[in-house]
């Protein structure tokens, strides 16, 4: 592979909502360069990019894949990132490398909240955008509705440098307005083409495109507008040099017509990424912080050392992979580098240069350039690799927050351990999946970016690491708490051969204030009962605390007074105390009309306004109490209260009711009183549960 300088490598992330066509762009990208010799199926599983078992079973990508490829003397990284926001992570990370985006529309579907989603990411990431306006060859494909949505959407900068001319079944002609021409592609998919200068109508309306064209990039730059206006008009050299500048400033954004699955337009494209799109020299100086926490700049052209990590992964063919940006210097293998998060020094084994599963073995990578490196000891995701005489850290993707959850079941015993490798496996690969064991509930509880998310975690658990997992609702963590007083005096005594057991226990309870967790505390007086044994009964109090008396939920905001008992010389100890003031305050806490709190949460929901009834519909079914709503530009943020109870999968049932455009975060907020009929039902699981674990145990 021959060392590309960095003014000639082009990083990009082709994304876009689901579905839209961005595997098989990238196939298309590929068999123009000649890296493959004919387009690959996603229904017959043979593309380049969705390799995997789950992209191949489910036919969607759930993993970014990085791919390269050698076009007009330049070389391209692309990294094909999956359109459903269960992956987000994944089209994070790509997007924090690229030098831009390549946002990519369905002709038949328009834009999708996805794409939008996408190209607010890469605003953030401060890269340009260019837009592929793919399959059409559909019937129905509209060109045109999908070019004014775009412009109504993200501007008029966006400005269409291919025209369909021919747009359905049987598309293979555009019209090309930077060279005022007719250009028509082979129907065979090796996206070859013949081109010819436009006559009659569609030389007329070229001709005007290119005259607008003119216009938009002159506007772009004062110097320009200065010339335009001087000179009438701009020369070739000065409005190509200006096309540059201004897609960098994003005062142009490119779109172009193609059909991916056909190949036709794909080559025009690339041609203009080569010429024209940006390259690591776009952003040479890159923020850091140095070793003592100042903010400082990475240099392109500086010989230190400096990559970042964005992307994990382990496969059962090649093991563990770590996928880097250099951003200075060089990456050799068989070198020392500091990770400078975790402060330990990687040796770099193997570097591969990858087209999917295929790798290839380079020696090196030089600035700006794209690649994975096998097996590192202790580097992950958004960790940065530098020279150990300059370390600097480079600025991690913030990834969003997990806001569906499932109980993760073992189905059979004595795989725990072979669980928890797999989940921080798992998680090392996608920051985006959380897992934590839950003492309290006794269940491993997992959190995804949506449903989907979640099964795909699932079943790379079973297929990886070999385990029997199934998912399950979490269980709530309710609290158990009383609303009135109550007392009891109560004796345990035991006599067997030998030395016997002796306490009484006189305990009153009264509610506390919310949220104040429990208050143990004595008014003994006199000498019926010895301080010593205070503890004793303290300890049987807090033992029924933490298992319950309704439900099996902890206890709180109970006030316990241990009063005065009674005690026996010889057959008093601290376990008949223990005993006593167990079933003592079990007794006193149910004569103090005990109920049951559940958690509540404070939802934030962001939908367009169009969907409000349904969503406002859907809140109160759910006992959902509104606090307040707030515009948003075109949406409306609904801010309310929510019992955690009825939020299982509401990231899905809010997907579907706003057509993929809601999204929300979950806070929790406090713990309220539950209604009566709630409550039993909780209080009759609870008790089925623990019949069925009974039973179990006696068999």
């Amino acid at each position: 592979m021959k060392n590309y300088l960095p003014a000639d490598i082009r990083n990009f992330a082709l994304v876009g909502h689901a579905s839209s066509g961005k595997t098989l762009l990238s196939e298309a990208m590929l068999r123009c360069a000649g890296v493959i010799s004919r387009l690959g199926s996603i229904a017959d599983g043979t593309t380049v990019s969705d390799y995997h078992v789950s992209e191949k079973q489910r036919q969607i990508s759930v993993s970014a894949t990085l791919m390269h490829a050698d076009w007009a003397g330049k070389k391209f990284n692309l990294i094909d990132t999956p359109g459903y926001l269960d992956f987000i992570s994944e089209g994070l990370g790509a997007l924090r490398v690229g030098d831009f985006a390549l946002v990519v529309i369905h002709a038949q579907h328009g834009l999708g909240v996805g794409t939008d989603r996408v190209w607010n990411y890469a605003t953030g990431y401060g890269i340009p955008k260019m837009i592929v306006v793919n399959a059409l060859d559909r019937e129905n494909a509209d060109f045109a509705a999908v070019l004014k949505s775009a412009q109504e959407h993200f501007g008029r900068h966006v400005f269409p440098l291919s025209v369909p001319v021919n747009a359905g079944p049987g598309f293979n002609r555009t019209l090309d307005v930077l060279r005022n021409e007719i250009v028509t592609y082979a129907t065979d998919g090796s996206g070859q083409y013949t081109e010819e200068p436009a006559t009659g109508e569609l030389g007329e309306k070229v001709k005007a495109l290119h005259r607008e064209l003119i216009e938009h990039i002159a506007e772009s730059d004062d110097g320009l507008m200065n010339k335009y206006f001087e000179q009438g008009g701009l020369s070739e050299e000065e409005f190509r040099a200006g096309i540059h500048s201004a897609v960098q400033k994003q005062l142009f954004i490119p779109l172009f017509a193609v059909s991916a699955e056909k190949n036709i337009g794909v080559a025009r494209l690339m041609d203009f990424i080569a010429k024209y799109g940006s390259s690591p020299v776009d952003r040479k100086n890159v923020p850091a912080i140095d070793a003592n926490g100042n903010e400082t700049e990475v240099k392109l052209d500086n010989a230190e050392t400096v990559a970042y990590v964005f992307k994990h992964m382990t496969e059962a063919q090649f093991g563990e992979l770590s996928f880097f940006r250099v951003y200075s210097g060089s990456v050799t293998t068989g070198t020392d580098l500091f990770n400078s998060d975790r402060k330990i020094t990687e040796r770099v084994g193997q570097i591969f240069l990858l087209n999917g599963q295929t790798r290839e073995p380079v020696h090196s990578l030089g600035a700006g350039d794209i690649g994975a490196v096998v097996k590192l000891k202790d580097t992950h995701t958004g960790n940065t690799l530098c020279t150990l005489k300059h370390p600097v850290t480079l600025p991690k993707v913030v990834y969003p927050k997990p806001n569906i959850h499932a109980a993760l079941i073992a189905k059979v015993k004595g795989e725990e351990d072979k669980i928890a490798t797999g989940l921080a496996a798992l998680h090392e690969e996608d920051p985006t999946f959380l897992y934590f064991v839950d003492d309290e509930l006794h269940q491993t509880i997992i959190s995804a970016q949506g449903e989907l998310h979640l099964e795909v975690v699932a079943d790379r658990l079973r297929r990886r690491h070999n385990v029997h997992v199934e998912l399950a609702e979490p269980r709530v963590k309710y609290r158990e708490t009383i609303r009135g007083k109550g007392e009891s005096k109560y004796r345990h005594k035991k006599q067997t051969g030998g030395a016997g057991q002796f306490a009484e226990v006189w305990m009153r309870v009264e509610p506390k204030p919310r949220d104040t967790g429990v208050e143990f505390t004595q008014s003994l007086v006199g000498q019926n009962v010895d301080r010593n044994f205070v503890p004793s009964v303290e300890k049987g109090v807090q033992q029924v605390c933490t298992e319950g008396v309704l439900a099996g939920c902890r206890v709180t905001d109970v006030k316990i007074d241990f009063y005065d008992g009674k005690m026996h010389p010889v057959d008093s100890k601290d376990i008949a105390f223990q005993i006593a003031g167990y079933f003592a305050f079990k007794e006193a806490f149910t004569a103090a009309k005990p109920c049951l709190l559940e958690p509540i949460e404070i939802v934030e929901i962001r939908i367009p306004e169009d969907f409000m009834g349904k969503v406002m519909g859907d809140l109160s079914s759910r006992r959902g109490k509104i606090l307040g709503i707030e515009a948003e530009g075109a949406f409306q943020v609904i801010k309310a209260t929510v019992p955690t109870a009825e939020l299982y999968h509401y990231s899905s049932t809010l997907r579907s009711l706003t057509g993929g455009a809601g999204v929300h975060t979950e806070t929790f907020s406090h713990y309220e009183e539950m209604p009566p009929a709630a409550a039993e039902k909780v209080v009759a699981e609870a008790a089925q549960r623990k019949a069925n674990h009974d039973s179990h145990n006696s068999h």
